[in-house]
């Protein structure tokens, strides 16, 4: 197979100049970062603002997986979705890379328009060096979960419901996994959102994926940060792995 070589080019380095004159950062974080293959599941309201914010950072390829279509209730916090969008009934994943790749004309963009399972992930996200949770259905986390332990992939999830949320990294083998947090399947619902607290979880996501990738900063492992947006309050938590938790502990 072919190895295509990856360089930065004098576009990309004034284009990333401000997070490379970053401590640490440099132009070998940034090559990492455009060497580097990101999954978002779903494109809602985490996995809008994670997307942008992973295209503008440079990330060079993002695999966005969504079976549904842009809906005008989910205006209010999806924002790669637009009016135009829900009047002809679009995908979010079309959606979603049409405005991505205007921001960044450089990124590369796979769309799975599969709802994803435990049959389809592994030829969907597959090549993904970091996954991202930006579902609201538990089914799917939790195949997702399945799926990032068995492969030794490292994954952020997320959840928000109402001026709350919650945030963890999960590396496989060393931290506890979503089934160590969540022992069954919570009752779905439709959940409030307000708009912004979905987007600084999300940008949170992001960030958490970038210090993953360039192996920069002190990522939320073993920990859940919970976010309370109406009182101003962000709290680490500590978390264990459940020794006999169904999915990790063998």
């Amino acid at each position: 197979m072919r190895v295509v070589k990856v360089s930065l080019t004098p576009q990309d380095r004034e284009r990333y100049k401000r997070q490379m004159s970053l401590e640490g950062f440099g132009e070998r974080a940034q090559l990492k970062l455009k060497r580097s293959t990101v999954g978002i599941v779903g494109l809602g309201g985490l996995g809008s603002p994670a997307a942008m914010y992973l295209a503008a950072a440079g990330v060079g390829t993002l695999i966005l997986a969504d079976d549904q279509a842009a809906e005008l209730s989910n205006l209010n916090r999806q924002l790669l979705h637009w009016e135009r969008d829900v009047s002809v009934n679009k995908l979010k994943v079309d959606s979603a890379a049409e405005k991505l790749m205007q921001l960044n004309s450089d990124l590369k963009v796979r769309i799975r328009k599969e709802r994803v399972d435990e049959s389809n992930i592994p030829l969907l996200l597959d090549d993904a060096d970091v996954i991202l949770d930006c579902t609201d259905n538990f089914d799917v986390r939790f195949a997702l979960n399945a799926f990032c332990v068995s492969a030794s992939k490292p994954f952020v999830h997320a959840a928000v419901e109402g001026m709350h949320g919650q945030l963890t990294t999960i590396i496989p083998g060393r931290t506890p996994c979503l089934r160590c947090l969540f022992t069954s399947v919570p009752t779905r619902k439709e959940v409030s959102v307000l708009g912004p607290v979905a987007g600084v979880l999300g940008c949170l996501q992001a960030t958490e994926a970038i210090k993953l990738l360039i192996g920069k900063g002190e990522t939320l492992t073993s920990k859940l940060l919970v976010v309370d947006m109406e009182c101003n309050s962000f709290e680490v938590v500590e978390i264990e792995r459940d020794q006999r938790c169904p999915v990790c502990s063998n």
